[in-house]
């Protein structure tokens, strides 16, 4: 095999586990999100409702700030080219002057927060059963 047929055979199987990568979450459908999501070791909770608001009660997006409450509106955001995300608008200064913050779906039953986007997520969430 010449050098220029294995540089296109390696850059195709570089694009390949890329897309194939990228792909390893469930498919997320915007009208399944509103719902309680928890997380039982830190007790924070977010609740998306279906009329596009939401609340977060003790949220600690990065493990070192203390849990703070706050609430606004939400939006899902379907990222072709990257992860599916909720995006949280705040309303009055919950969170000092972050004006919002993305919420990632992993599946259709877990979200989390990612304030490193090298890291692994500082927050997981599951959706908790409908009483």
């Amino acid at each position: 095999m010449s050098k220029r047929a294995g540089g296109r055979w390696l850059a195709a199987a570089l694009a390949v586990s890329a897309v194939l990568a990228s792909g390893c979450t469930a498919p997320v459908d915007p009208d399944e999100l509103p719902g309680v999501y928890r997380d039982e070791a830190t007790g924070a909770e977010i609740v998306l409702g279906s009329d596009g608001t939401f609340s977060a009660t003790d949220v600690s997006m990065d493990r070192v700030s203390d849990p703070v409450d706050f609430s606004g509106e939400w939006d899902f955001h379907d990222d072709q080219a990257s992860s599916d995300f909720v995006y949280l608008l705040i309303e009055d200064g919950g969170l000092g002057r972050t004006g919002g913050v993305q919420l990632y779906t992993s599946g259709p039953e877990k979200v989390y927060f990612n304030t490193d986007p090298d890291g692994p997520p500082t927050l997981e969430l599951t959706k908790a059963a409908a009483r």
